[in-house]
């Protein structure tokens, strides 16, 4: 009898190819099989930041979805790509799914988990997730010392937005996209806007940093704002 294969979540890191860890790119040479999240038309993100080191004869599964759906996770979407997943490993093929940044900091590689967890053998490879990569690129420390620090949702109310950041000393905003507006209202309205930092695909060949105040809505999805109260995270 065949023994199971292993499902591998990839954390490839947040687009500059270089930055996927050795424990990673070794797990993505060995696998026979490779699945990644696609938009509903055109090529993946996940995938492009791993091309370059693909071994080639791989079998492939784009999971593809609509980045704007209202509902995740989708079943329609993660249903069938689960089975799909779950049809290699009945046959003893180990399968790795690429995650942009890490696996389960935000990432959709969670719904295959959840359908997948207690059926087969999985593992989890850690990668580096947005914040710490807009972090650098920046020059700018997320926190230090006692520093309370969040990682607010663009998405959320903007009550609620307001009263998360109003009690931290240091913030990432992620998924910023058409909630632009809003978020420039609660820091401005909190005395942050100046003490706020922007930048969009970061580490990406499209990567920009820009002054919050001279971005036009709406930001792309791989956006985010990076605060700290101090300004500096030495001070």
């Amino acid at each position: 009898m065949t023994a199971p294969g292993t499902l591998y979540g990839l954390g490839v890191g947040p687009g500059d190819p270089e930055l996927i860890t050795l424990k990673a790119l070794k797990r993505l040479k060995a696998v026979p099989v490779i699945a990644y999240p696609a938009p509903s038309e055109g090529p993946s993100i996940a995938r492009g930041i791993v091309a370059d080191h693909l071994p080639g004869g791989q079998q492939e599964i784009a999971v593809r979805m609509a980045l704007d759906a209202k509902q995740f996770p989708a079943e329609e979407v993660y249903g069938p790509a689960a089975d799909a997943i779950a049809e290699h490993l009945d046959a003893g093929r180990d399968v790795a799914v690429l995650c942009e940044g890490d696996p389960f900091f935000y990432g959709s590689f969670m719904y295959l988990f959840e359908r997948l967890a207690g059926r087969h053998r999985i593992e989890v490879v850690p990668g580096v997730s947005s914040p710490m990569a807009c972090a650098a690129v920046l020059d700018a420390p997320l926190a230090a010392g006692n520093d309370v620090f969040v990682v607010l949702p663009a998405p959320l109310d903007e009550e609620l937005l307001a009263a998360r950041l109003a009690g931290a000393e240091a913030a990432a905003i992620i998924k910023v996209g058409r909630h632009l507006e809003k978020v420039r209202r609660v820091l401005e309205r909190l005395g942050l806007l100046d003490r706020a930092r922007y930048i969009e695909r970061a580490t990406m060949t499209q990567q920009q940093v820009r002054p919050l105040d001279q971005v036009e809505p709406p930001a792309p999805y791989f956006s985010m704002v990076l605060v700290h109260r101090r300004g500096q995270a030495w001070r």
